[in-house]
């Protein structure tokens, strides 16, 4: 975990990390110019977005399917046992149980999502499969986990990993909740892709706060809040505080501003001012936001400095720094 951190602290100060076989991009240009008009593209939260850009671009240039691509790069991340806050690996409530949420979306308003699922290795997977095989959005719960036992879904141990446990440990020597912003307690992956032919598609998954109250659920499952795409506009997705995100529907803003003529980094940075009006303590939360139009514009913006993600495009695949309202 430490070593995670000091990996964030490393990309902050505007590294730019390639995959192999992708060539750089010019880091310096803001991120609302520097992707102006590009087709197609791949765009996550976080340094964890550039291996699951890597999975997501492979997938697309194998299926020619945006939605295959966002499903394929989070699935990425929910296995990876390094990542705290994503996956079944991820940090537990306060009760020592591991529960996830998840949401996927496509641009013509078809959506799926699942929240305080136990024991689905890929909620995003469950997602899509609501999505695509009931005549629902959302199933939470002991409800979500019948649906993945009846779609063939395999229900794993619940068992916290090892990484997971210790930290566990060490909170309940206090069992106090203080979230720490930009780190591992609350940062979700989003991802929103746009195709050469202009089709949007978006994912979002997550474990949630770490130690928060059994059943709690964020914004990451919630359509609109964490996710909203459409084909006509753009797509935006979020991540940090759930709750700060959810009292102003962060996502859906965000393309609304952009159907009203705002660039992607205007929206983004309107849906920040907003969330700072609506919030106490803003001092510790962190929300961050990425916006792309259906011309290919993209937007960043966050509370605070700290928030990262990564670009996917035919140039490469980088990790840029969002801008913040707050400056350091």
């Amino acid at each position: 975990m430490l070593q995670r951190r000091k990996f964030i602290k490393q990309s902050l100060l505007g590294s730019a990390l390639l995959l192999p076989g992708m060539a750089a991009l010019e880091s310096q240009a803001s991120p609302s110019k520097k992707s102006s008009g590009t087709k197609p593209l791949i765009l996550s939260t976080w340094s964890h977005g550039l291996p699951a850009n890597a999975d997501a671009w492979a997938k697309l240039k194998q299926t020619g399917s945006i939605l295959d691509a966002v499903e394929a790069g989070v699935r990425n991340t929910e296995l990876d046992l390094e990542n705290l806050s994503v996956g079944l690996q991820g940090l537990p409530d306060r009760e020592g149980i591991t529960t996830l949420d998840a949401s996927i979306m496509q641009g013509d308003g078809s959506c799926g999502t699942v929240a305080f699922v136990r024991q689905v290795k890929h909620p995003i997977s469950l997602a899509r499969a609501v999505m695509e095989k009931t005549p629902h959005v959302m199933l939470v719960g002991e409800g979500a986990r019948q649906f993945a036992i009846a779609q063939g879904f395999p229900m794993e141990e619940e068992k916290l990993s090892p990484n997971a446990q210790k930290e566990y440990d060490k909170w309940k020597v206090t069992s106090q909740y203080k979230p720490i912003i930009n780190i591992e307690n609350h940062d979700t992956i989003g991802m929103i892709g746009l195709d050469a032919a202009g089709k949007l598609a978006g994912s979002c998954t997550t474990s949630g706060l770490a130690y928060k109250m059994h059943g709690r659920v964020g914004d990451s499952p919630i359509i609109g809040a964490g996710l909203f795409v459409d084909d006509e506009v753009g797509a935006a997705t979020a991540t940090g505080l759930g709750e700060s995100i959810i009292r102003i529907c962060g996502s859906f803003l965000i393309v609304e501003l952009m159907r009203q003529g705002r660039s992607p980094q205007e929206a983004c940075e309107e849906a920040v001012r907003r969330l700072v009006a609506k919030n106490k303590n803003i001092k510790d939360i962190q929300a961050g936001f990425l916006a792309v139009n259906k011309e290919g514009e993209v937007g960043a913006f966050a509370v605070h400095p700290g928030f990262n993600y990564a670009l996917a495009t035919d140039s490469g695949n980088v990790l840029v720094d969002a801008g913040s309202q707050f400056k350091s």
